[in-house]
């Protein structure tokens, strides 16, 4: 672990940007920057747009270690290099912003109120591959639809069964454990998200680190007595749908709590704008919710 990296994480002021698009929802996101599908005929070619875009984006003078923490890239992004260095390198060398790298292979099937993660195949060798590409950390995403003990238990079982490989294998991994915002028992499923989790950081080795990302909770500060277990490096807070303007009222009332925004933090952002428009808008969606993960 690098730890100039890691008390970085642990109590600079910032948030993480998510860049990790994969390949289900990539065409929804170069959708939303102006892309339509008839500008690219195979995923090679889209992918050449999406890290185009990212490229964009992490260059921007408004994308720097000031307000940003980290960035969470997509196992394809890794692979790519930004002005002849791999991503990961160009974010740590160049910008100061600690690189992450999205895991999981997407969602199951809804079961019990949930959907798990996909297997992952061959995780061993991506960590191996993420290690060697100077990646700090993983993220990795499993979804709470219903208040269902069976479910939410399983959820959190399998996040931290893969947190312990991540772990072994010299990274920190971010458990995402997203609670639909859109949940009728949105309040109760937190509640018995967080004693699961309770539960397991108790059964984490004395050195182990995690990182948490969770949907911004029903109940404000919800989640601060986690904050101050020892296995905790973060808590961050995904957007979940909301627009940028609503997840950053919600976020400002917990405090402690930082941004881990996708589709919010690029709201607004497309190919069409001249790079002056392009980093002006940028520019305000970072420092809005830079604001935001500092109360």
């Amino acid at each position: 672990m690098n730890m100039e990296q890691y008390d970085r994480m642990r109590s600079g002021n910032g948030f993480i940007a998510a860049l990790d698009q994969s390949g289900g929802s990539t065409p929804k996101a170069l959708a939303l920057y102006g892309i339509g599908k008839e500008a690219y005929s195979n995923d090679e070619q889209m992918f050449d747009l999406v890290h185009a875009m990212r490229t964009r984006i992490i260059q921007s003078p408004s994308f720097s270690s000031t307000y940003i923490l980290g960035a969470i890239l997509f196992e394809n992004t890794m692979d790519r290099e930004i002005d002849g260095q791999y991503t990961a390198d160009y974010l740590w060398k160049t910008k100061g912003i600690v690189p992450f790298l999205k895991v999981d292979k997407g969602l199951a099937p809804l079961a019990d109120g949930v959907q798990l993660m996909k297997p992952i195949p061959n995780l061993d060798n991506l960590l191996e591959r993420a290690v060697a590409r100077s990646i700090f950390g993983t993220k990795m995403r499993s979804v709470i639809k219903e208040a269902n003990p069976k479910g939410i238990k399983a959820i959190v079982d399998q996040q931290f069964e893969l947190a312990r490989q991540i772990v072994v294998a010299g990274l920190v991994p971010i458990i995402e454990p997203e609670v639909d915002i859109n949940s009728l028992d949105k309040a109760e499923s937190e509640k018995l998200l967080k004693n699961e989790i309770i539960s397991h950081l108790a059964k984490l080795g004395s050195d182990d680190k995690v990182m948490l990302k969770l949907s911004i909770p029903s109940v404000d500060d919800f989640y601060a007595d986690i904050m101050n277990d020892p296995h905790v490096v973060r808590i961050v807070a995904l957007s979940g749908g909301y627009t940028r303007e609503e997840a950053n009222r919600l976020l400002a009332r917990n405090h402690g709590l930082i941004a881990s925004f996708s589709r919010a933090l690029s709201e607004g952002l497309k190919a069409q704008q001249s790079d002056k428009e392009f980093d002006d808008m940028l520019a305000a969606s970072i420092k809005s919710i830079y604001e935001a993960s500092i109360t």
